[in-house]
């Protein structure tokens, strides 16, 4: 019986899900401090990565802006906090302000293709940090503004860093599977095909722009949900979190963990976490160029980001097999 013999059976697939959703419901109760809130990290990057590639992955639209809006909604969430405003108030308000920004800004970007696209979101970062920094009533200036929200209730028993996880734990799986459902049904469909051919959607009856501004808008309010989740672990947000680069590193996230995959955001969340730190530890003066030959290496080996590595082994397997079914046959030898 093969691996995927086994895997399509329906028991198994649910036995592996209880298997993963226990061990990160007890995870933290495990480990220490700092590795509880890299996971969180984890989580809140995995949603960042999410975001991107609803307009990527999935829509085939280039956006290097997406940093843009994980600052935005940290920044909501900050001022709304030290405000005294209802936490899901504040939530609220950091998800839609940030699809608001992310509408207006698809309103003209959707209509735009390839570099000019590109150009209208480096903008966003660019513009966003001299902005952050000279609203300094609503933003802190270039010292930023912290916010104190996440402090485990008493009543839960647990520490600081495990109900942040827990919070974020939460957040990201309603999140992801609300992702999921979306691209796996009617909308998921439409954007493949605006991704595939936009002449052949319009054909169809699908408007390519309709869906990309659809797109670009979901994409930025999740970007403002992994803003608030920012804060629900760092707690802290300035102009740094804005930075151009920040947008670069979740784009190089995207494409090793797998672009236009749900597994992939998660590889590509916790690559974005981790990977700076081994790489820091390796050679600090290196770190920008040890992630560069690691991008390389993945997209030589598995175009399809680290995500596609289970489909690469079977297709390779598949060859084999072929190959050795071909040398086992005979040659009918001619008369």
């Amino acid at each position: 019986m093969t691996a995927a013999t086994i895997w399509n059976k329906r028991w198994v697939r649910i036995a592996v899900v209880v298997v993963i959703a226990l061990a990160l419901v007890l995870a933290p109760l495990n480990f220490d401090v700092a590795t509880n809130q890299a996971l969180a990290r984890i989580g809140v990057f995995a949603v960042a990565v999410l975001g991107l590639n609803v307009i990527m992955g999935y829509t085939g639209q280039v956006s290097l802006g997406q940093i843009f809006f994980l600052g935005l909604g940290a920044y909501v969430t900050a001022y709304g906090v030290n405000q005294d405003w209802n936490i899901l108030v504040v939530f609220v308000l950091a998800v839609l302000l940030a699809g608001l920004a992310g509408y207006v800004v698809a309103l003209a970007a959707a209509r735009l293709g390839g570099l000019a696209i590109a150009m209208v979101t480096i903008a966003l970062p660019i513009i966003g940090v001299p902005l952050a920094k000279r609203l300094s009533d609503w933003t802190g200036g270039s010292q930023g503004t912290s916010a104190r929200f996440s402090s485990a209730p008493d009543w839960s028993g647990l520490a600081n860093d495990q109900w942040q996880y827990y919070v974020v734990l939460a957040i990201t799986v309603i999140v992801f599977l609300l992702v999921r459902n979306l691209v796996r049904g009617k909308f998921g469909r439409a954007l493949a095909i605006v991704k595939e051919n936009e002449a052949v959607a319009s054909s169809m009856g699908i408007s390519p722009y309709r869906y990309k501004v659809m797109a670009f808008t979901i994409a930025a309010m999740i970007g403002g949900v992994s803003g608030f989740l920012y804060m629900v672990v760092v707690q802290y947000t300035s102009p740094e979190t804005l930075a151009f680069h920040h947008s670069i590193s979740l784009l190089a996230s995207m494409v090793i963990g797998g672009a236009g995959s749900i597994v992939g955001s998660v590889i590509g969340g916790a690559y974005y976490v981790l990977v700076p730190n081994v790489t820091n530890e390796i050679d600090a003066t290196l770190t920008s160029l040890l992630q560069g030959v690691i991008l390389l290496v993945v997209l030589f080996v598995l175009p399809g980001g680290i995500a596609s590595l289970p489909r690469t082994v079977r297709r390779l397997r598949r060859k084999r097999g072929r190959e050795s079914d071909s040398a086992a046959t005979p040659s009918t030898p001619h008369p």
